[in-house]
């Protein structure tokens, strides 16, 4: 999900609808005070005895009871232990500061949500909300600002790994477990929804599914590049929410706020990363500094839309077309450009969002079982050993095709 970035509109636009409701407020009040003045009351008539009657009555006390309420309960106490873990997000880029090209200025293009999960100093945001930083800010909840450092991002989950100084730590999160969530519990999700004028922003809603498959888009290229398990709420998830906590009763997240549907008519459709994937990648993140997956080093497109654009000639209708064979294991195995991927290890291989989900199920260095259909229409079963996604990346051009 793109975050906040345009301020002018953003301030002006709720500033204005506040001194709208404050205007029609004294507008309201007006009116009333000048239709009493309009129609004065006689003090010389005589008062009826239905008038006494409800005079006496009003005069009449009317017994109060002190009802004490508990606002300490469940979502409060939660917010009170997760919120100042919650901070901003800053991204700067640099900007031409002249029509020549003569120099460039650090400006901010967006804003996002953290969540303080180490004592170290480590925040865990999304990667689309650092992405292309040339600086990223810390807004801590005391208001205070911290220059963090980028210890790594992780574009096919979509999550990054930042770093502060422990100085500025008071609080760190209690990570959850989102293997038993239920449809139904209670969601509290946290942020700075629109920015800094909004942050800490608490939305409550229940989880309405917790496996949902969405696909995971590089916001520069527009490419897709994975398809993720995510966990589904109305709470309202806005776009500044991106990278903040998804929390449950007890205050312990569950989830990273990513996305949600933005489209006319669709409300309370919000989407999060589960804690216990997003565990996995933050741990290798902040170990190594990068974490990598394992690919067949290939190009590929999906054979539906090859058919659809092209008018390929293609022996079967669902798979993915190989485009290019760009590791040397891919080329020892067999596979060669043209050829239509169906099958690994006898699962289904429909499009490239299927494929790459069977091969994130693996890992770098095994051998996969492959049905595969030439140009010719015969079928054909190749054993392939998978290579890490960097070093096929290195391999060749793949910046127009997904590469799995």
């Amino acid at each position: 999900m793109g975050f906040y970035d345009d301020k002018t509109s953003r301030s002006t636009g709720w500033k204005k609808s506040i001194a709208l409701v404050a205007l029609s407020a004294f507008v309201g009040s007006a009116s009333t005070f000048a239709m009493m003045k309009s129609s004065p009351i006689s003090t010389t008539q005589p008062i009826s005895t239905q008038q006494t009657s409800s005079k006496a009555a009003a005069s009449t006390p009317v017994p109060v009871s002190n009802v004490s309420v508990n606002v300490n309960g469940g979502i409060v106490e939660a917010v009170k232990k997760v919120k100042p873990a919650i901070v901003g997000i800053v991204n700067y880029g640099k900007t031409s500061s002249d029509p020549f090209n003569q120099g460039s200025a650090i400006q901010e293009q967006g804003e996002g949500s953290g969540i303080i999960f180490d004592k170290e100093g480590y925040i865990v945001t999304n990667n689309h909300v650092v992405e292309g930083a040339s600086k990223v800010e810390v807004l801590l909840p005391n208001e205070k600002k911290a220059q963090a450092t980028v210890v790594g991002t992780d574009p096919y989950s979509d999550l990054a790994v930042l770093k502060i100084p422990t100085a500025y730590i008071t609080t760190v999160a209690t990570l959850g477990d989102s293997g038993k969530l239920q449809v139904g519990e209670p969601a509290i999700a946290i942020g700075n929804p629109l920015g800094q004028e909004f942050n800490q922003t608490v939305t409550t809603g229940v989880i309405s599914a917790t496996q949902r498959m969405m696909p995971v888009t590089d916001e520069q290229s527009g490419q897709t590049l994975n398809q993720q398990a995510v966990l589904q709420t109305d709470a309202a998830i806005n776009p500044g929410n991106s990278g903040g906590a998804l929390c449950n009763v007890e205050g312990q997240v569950i989830g990273i706020n990513s996305s949600k549907i933005a489209k006319s008519g669709v409300e309370g459709m919000g989407f999060a990363i589960p804690i216990n994937e997003a565990r996995q990648i933050i741990d290798r993140i902040v170990k190594s500094g990068h974490i990598d997956y394992p690919a067949l080093g290939i190009s590929v497109s999906d054979v539906q839309q090859n058919a659809n654009e092209q008018n390929l000639n293609l022996p079967v209708a669902q798979g993915v077309l190989i485009t290019q064979v760009q590791s040397l294991e891919a080329k020892r195995g067999g596979l060669q450009r043209g050829d239509v991927i169906t099958a690994m290890n006898g699962a289904k291989i429909t499009d490239s969002f299927s494929l790459h989900s069977e091969l994130f199920k693996q890992k770098i260095g095994d051998t996969v079982t492959l049905t595969v259909y030439r140009s010719n229409g015969k079928e054909q079963t190749l054993s392939v050993k998978l290579t890490s996604l960097s070093a096929a990346a290195s391999s060749g051009d793949s910046s127009n095709t997904i590469l799995p």
